[in-house]
């Protein structure tokens, strides 16, 4: 089976799809179950199964297509005139079919090219020779060097005659190529056939002796014309290639009862075994010394076959020299049957004129360039096209076709120049292989941020953008993130900020400035997986090349194989060998080495995808809504702006009626307690927030700002709306404020505060851009800020934060939510002992945590150190008293 067309024996398209389909099917459920017995993530199981399903469907789409891809290939190199590129036709199905009539069609192309080339040197040399002398002799009359007289006419006649033969000859090739040529069959006289053609190549006055042997009661039926047209071109050609006073002998005969033979011999050199096979192809003439075009045995040939005959070259009898021709017809031919479209009479043929020219200017060997056959899958250059690169027609290029994947991107993605990055690959397989041995069994703590930090380095040193401004800045900020994984214990934090730095790390590759330039760049990093795959495949076919680097990677191989077969053997044979081994050897289990291969894969290719990025980005900048188009009346976006402020100040008055009411005011107005009266409002006042900023994008595209006064009306309005929606802010923040101090405070409370308190800034930075209605910068802005919240919340431990506001409370109300407490990780823990709690309520919620295992090198992180310390969880209590206190400790309920 070849491994680059493992289909190639089956004979049905379908079939190769059928199968394409399953054995994909197969593979994804193969890893999917792989990776589920050895208790893989499922967000780590389902890149690799996608990744494996598309493997497998490429190995065998591949060989598929490849004959579809080399046909694109050798079509793109026939427009340049290059007919010598040839498919590889090896599959049995319909595209191998069509591959072969793809090369039987290029060898037919090939073939009337170089004819086409043939005769265009041919008759570029045969014109010019006579042209050249006629332009002498002319001259010659002109300037007075020779007289008019009857000798110098001859010889210009001589020279227009040979003129007029050529395109004779030209127009019977014509007629040979549209099979516009019906015989007009009739009883022939072959004697007075032979004597007619013996006499009018006697005034050419070639100095060669004709002798006629041809019975004469010989009687055939024929196209007087054609068989003329035939002895007319073989006498010429013998008396071309015969010496001064040589003979030429045209005999014929019967050739049993339903046929005749007719053969002209010379005395000339004859013709070379070599070239005997094509003597009677187009400009194919055996000897070019005789200066013929090499159309007239080519017409010969044909006017044979029309006749239903044949024509060839036969040797000389004995040791005599010189060439025989020799033509075999029926005796009475059937006429051909021609389409209905060519069923009309063809112009009169006339018999080639020869006359003796007087004057013959020197000639030269006209070359015609052969284009030379190609292997099936080669890219050959030839002189017969233009170079890589250059078209014969618009649109059609040349050299290796276009990737489906690059016409899937088109112009928002391109792919030029980029080189095979087998150093990238390299630095990819290695950060893979790392985070592999280090990451698994491992909780977040150093292994992850050196992990992260590698992955930086990398990109840093592959994009060209390292040194502007924006980038260092995101790289301090991602660095600043990841560092997070090492300071705070928290997973959900450590998610949130690796995320985040997902955003400012391809907003600094790919340079994005606008809303949607963000979110395009966001997404070219999944999308890279796809339009990397070209390169990928050219940076993979390199390293094939590479001298060393296989060899390396086999033999590495093969030692691994055998250290582990044999040392195997030895450690089970021997218990001393067997210790050694065991202390020096780390235990891997089979589902261990599943694991650390799945999170080697994810984490290297993810790597691979943003170094394609950092090589090639995509161009987000494109990617933006189409410029608005401005409301002819002011009118037109003031009138919603100022409903929606007048809304926003209604609200602010309720508010402000509400606040200074008081309890009794609320109750009475609405019949909700104060309580339910904040929490109800407060998504809803969020809602209304992030409204307002697309009311505010939207303002800003329809309002005219062509005239000062428009421009200081927008200013007002939008002024007014974000300064209003401030209020609706403080309020919502307010609101939460309230209800946490009755109820308590949990994480996600104060992470919806946080993201309140964000959209406020992003306000205040609206508010700054309408001021100088300019805000290109505000997308980064709002990223940046988003960082810098991220960052400073998790300086700040958000759990231990909540973890003191809740002992503060406790302190002032005496009510505690302590399971809540106790769901709190290894960050809360110093807190939770040292905030002020009674020692025995806080052991009792520490040992309820539990004890974590202990951290090596590789997973420290300052927030569970700092916890390990605490002597309540690393010595759960042993007594019955916190058993004792979660059974009849009754917390406040959190709704």
């Amino acid at each position: 089976m070849n491994a680059d067309r493992p289909l190639d024996g089956i004979r049905s398209i379908k079939a190769k799809l059928g199968l394409l389909v399953a054995a994909s099917i197969v593979a994804a459920s193969l890893v999917s179950v792989i990776g589920d017995r050895a208790g893989v993530p499922g967000w780590l199981t389902l890149p690799v199964t996608i990744a494996a399903a598309l493997g497998v469907t490429h190995w065998l789409a591949r060989g598929m297509t490849s004959p579809l891809r080399e046909m694109t290939v050798a079509a793109s190199r026939m427009a340049t005139g290059d007919y010598s590129r040839r498919v590889t036709a090896t599959s049995a199905d319909e595209v191998g079919l069509l591959a072969d009539a793809f090369n039987t069609m290029a060898a037919d192309l090939a073939g009337a090219d170089q004819q086409r080339r043939q005769l265009v040197a041919t008759v570029s040399h045969e014109l010019r020779t006579p042209l050249t002398a006629q332009q002498a002799l002319l001259e010659n009359l002109v300037d007075g060097v020779v007289r008019p007289d009857d000798a110098v006419l001859r010889t210009a006649l001589a020279q227009a005659e040979r003129l007029g033969t050529l395109v004779g000859d030209l127009l019977d090739l014509s007629r040979v190529d549209g099979g516009r040529a019906p015989l007009d069959l009739a009883p022939v006289d072959v004697r007075a056939l032979v004597d007619g053609a013996v006499a009018e190549a006697g005034v050419s006055r070639r100095g060669t002796v004709h002798v006629v042997d041809v019975p004469a009661d010989l009687h055939v039926t024929g196209d007087r014309a054609r068989l003329e047209q035939v002895l007319a071109n073989l006498i010429d050609n013998a008396d071309r290639h015969s010496p001064p006073g040589g003979r030429v002998t045209v005999s014929a005969g019967p050739d049993g009862p339903d046929r005749w033979w007719l053969m002209v011999a010379d005395e000339g050199p004859g013709i070379p075994p070599e070239h005997a096979h094509r003597i009677f192809d187009r400009f194919g003439s055996g000897d070019d010394a005789g200066g013929g075009t090499g159309i007239g045995l080519a017409i010969a040939s044909w006017v044979c076959e029309l006749h239903g005959g044949s024509i060839a070259a036969v040797a000389p009898p004995g040791s005599q020299a010189g060439a025989r021709i020799r033509a075999v017809l029926p005796r009475t031919p059937v006429p051909p049957t021609l389409p209905a479209a060519d069923r009309h009479p063809s112009p009169p043929l006339q018999p080639p004129i020869t006359s003796t020219p007087s004057t013959d200017a020197p000639t030269e060997e006209a070359t015609v360039p052969a284009p030379v056959p190609a292997a099936a899958g080669s890219t050959p250059r030839t002189s017969a096209g233009p170079g890589p690169g250059h078209t014969a027609y618009a649109g059609v290029p040349t050299g290796v076709p276009r990737p489906v994947i690059d016409g899937l991107f088109g112009d928002l993605w391109p792919e030029a120049g980029l080189r095979p990055q087998v150093r990238l690959l390299l630095l990819c397989l290695g950060v893979g292989v790392l985070s592999g041995v280090v990451l698994p069994y491992r909780r977040i703590g150093v292994a992850l941020f050196v992990v992260l930090l590698v992955g930086g380095v990398v990109l840093w040193r592959t994009t060209e953008r390292r040194r502007e401004r924006w980038s260092v800045l995101s790289s301090v900020l991602c660095v600043a993130l990841a560092s997070l994984s090492v300071l705070r214990a928290a997973e959900w934090l450590t998610v949130i900020a690796v995320l985040l730095g997902v955003v400012v790390l391809t907003t600094a590759l790919t340079d994005a400035k606008g809303l949607l330039s963000l979110v395009a760049g966001v997404a070219s990093w999944p999308l890279a997986a796809v339009r990397g795959l070209p390169l990928l495949g050219r940076t993979v076919a390199v390293t094939s090349r590479i001298q060393v680097l296989w060899p390396v990677v086999r033999t590495v191989a093969i030692s691994l194989v055998a250290l582990v077969v044999f040392g195997g053997l030895f450690a089970s044979g021997d218990a001393v060998f067997g210790s050694w081994a065991q202390a020096l050897v780390p235990q891997l289990a089979w589902d261990g080495l599943t694991f650390r291969f799945f999170v080697g894969f994810v984490m290297g290719g993810a790597l691979l995808a943003a170094g394609y990025v950092a090589l090639n980005p995509p161009r987000v900048d494109r990617v933006a809504l189409p410029g608005g188009r401005p409301v002819v009346r002011l009118w037109e976006w003031v009138v919603p702006v100022g409903l929606v402020v007048a809304l926003f100040a209604a609200f602010v008055v309720a508010q402000a009626a509400a606040l200074f009411g008081g309890h009794d005011y609320v109750q009475r107005t609405t019949g909700l307690t104060y309580a339910e009266y904040v929490h109800e409002g407060f998504g809803q006042l969020t809602t209304a927030t992030v409204l307002t900023l697309a009311t505010v994008a939207l303002a800003v595209r329809k309002a005219p700002r062509s005239t000062a006064r428009e421009r200081f009306v927008l200013r007002v309005a939008l002024g007014a709306l974000c300064a209003l929606t401030l209020v609706v802010v403080a309020s919502a923040l307010h609101r939460m404020d309230l209800y946490q101090q009755a109820y308590g405070f949990t994480l996600l409370r104060v992470l919806v505060d946080a993201f309140e308190l964000w959209l406020g800034l992003l306000v205040v930075l609206v508010l700054v851009a309408g001021v100088r209605l300019s805000g290109w910068w505000l997308p980064r802005a709002a990223l940046v800020s988003a960082a810098a919240f991220v960052l400073v919340g998790g300086l700040a431990n958000p759990e231990a934060w909540v973890a003191q506001r809740n002992i503060d409370r406790y302190q002032e109300t005496g009510r505690i939510d302590s399971v809540y407490l106790s769901t709190l990780g290894a960050d809360a823990a110093p807190t939770i002992v040292g905030g002020g709690l009674p020692t025995a309520l806080a052991d009792c919620i520490i040992s309820h945590q539990g004890a974590s295992g202990p951290d090596d090198g590789l997973s420290w992180n300052l927030g569970r150190s700092r916890a390990a310390a605490l002597p309540g969880l690393a010595q759960p209590a042993a007594d019955s008293s916190c058993s004792t206190f979660w059974q009849t400790d009754r917390p406040t309920p959190v709704p």
